[in-house]
């Protein structure tokens, strides 16, 4: 066997386990959901006894999905977390994006101050913030218990990220050459951006879609800080009432988490073509 032969062995190896590898982390990825869709077609008894079975002695039913949706008022929750999820991505998007239109093509110090305190306030934790953020809002101003205020919080907390991808984006990959050739047909400023740089980021957006609507719709802290009143609870609020003292029935559980969970894996499969492209292009080249 000649030097080449054991090199193609050995890469033939090496990439062998690789797949193995790979292959063990997705099922140890993947089990939790498996589990949940397992689970979610067996009464209280079979999960109790045995959550690995397929099947529960008791055979297949798909009665956790309709008492679920009952306990929890789904359809209201439902509509609330929809709400608010669109409402403070589209913001957030909004918002972001021209921020980080002016902050690349303007060389201001202002410019530069605010980018960086963006990039600062990242690495302060929510927990943080939650004493004085209850204090000031309920106590003082008492604009909780309002969908708006949760919104404007959650845009609020999200848009210093989402501005640090798109001037990277904005950044490395739409050449000012553009603009100053709509500058030339006529274009006004908000012309360009709107017809000219943002229809160029759509990698961009759609990631940023991915990440803010999956961290709001999947938020239990913020939403349970502010809204109080249960016809305003979202989702992750409304699947807490499954949680008795002294007992806790899993399959409505289950059915519950399944529910919360199809809404933002039908967006994620819809958009995730996108994902890594527009992680890569809010990438800044040195």
């Amino acid at each position: 066997m000649n030097d080449s032969e054991k090199a193609l062995k050995k890469k033939r190896a090496v990439h062998a386990i690789m797949l193995v590898v790979l292959v063990i982390l997705f099922f140890l990825f993947v089990s939790p959901f498996l589990l949940v869709v397992i689970n979610v077609f067996k009464t209280k008894a079979d999960i109790t006894s045995n959550p690995l079975a397929l099947i529960g002695k008791h055979g297949f039913t798909t009665k956790n999905f309709p008492e679920a949706m009952r306990k929890m008022d789904f359809w209201r929750v439902f509509f609330n977390s929809v709400v608010i999820t669109i409402s403070a991505t589209v913001l957030t998007i909004i918002f972001s994006s021209m921020a980080s239109f002016v902050i690349v093509r303007n060389k201001w110090k202002a410019c530069t101050l605010l980018f960086s305190l963006m990039v600062a306030s990242m690495v302060i934790p929510f927990q943080v913030l939650m004493v004085p953020l209850v204090s000031v809002y309920g106590g003082i101003v008492g604009v909780l218990n309002h969908r708006l205020t949760l919104v404007l919080l959650h845009t609020g907390f999200s848009v210093s990220m989402a501005t640090f991808m798109f001037h990277g984006a904005i950044h490395t990959n739409i050449p000012i050459e553009l603009e100053e050739a709509a500058f030339i047909d006529g274009c006004t400023r908000w012309q360009t951006f709107w017809k000219i740089v943002f229809p160029l980021l759509k990698p961009t957006i759609a990631t940023i879609t991915i990440i803010d609507a999956m961290a709001f719709w999947n938020d239990y802290l913020l939403p349970s800080l502010v809204l109080q009143k249960k016809e305003l609870y979202t989702i992750p609020i409304a699947t807490q009432s499954f949680y008795g003292t002294y007992s806790t029935d899993i399959g409505l559980v289950m059915a519950a988490l399944l529910l919360a969970m199809l809404p933002i894996l039908i967006l994620y499969l819809f958009l995730q073509r996108y994902i890594v492209k527009g992680v890569t292009s809010g990438a800044v080249k040195g």
